[in-house]
């Protein structure tokens, strides 16, 4: 399951398809390499251009 949020409900979310044996995915952009979300996924992989979030 791919997760597209990056906050307290990308972890509720997570915890739940842990639990029903279910693996989950996330994508980060190399601002958020250290969140807890990154971590809290069975897989992570780095999106992007190493740009922030809004391209700026």
């Amino acid at each position: 399951m791919l997760v597209a949020n990056r906050g307290e409900i990308a972890l509720r979310v997570f915890r739940a398809y842990h639990d029903i044996g279910i693996s989950t995915i996330a994508i980060y952009s190399a601002e958020d390499t250290y969140s807890m979300f990154r971590t809290a996924a069975d897989e992570s992989y780095l999106i992007g251009k190493n740009e922030s979030p809004l391209g700026t």
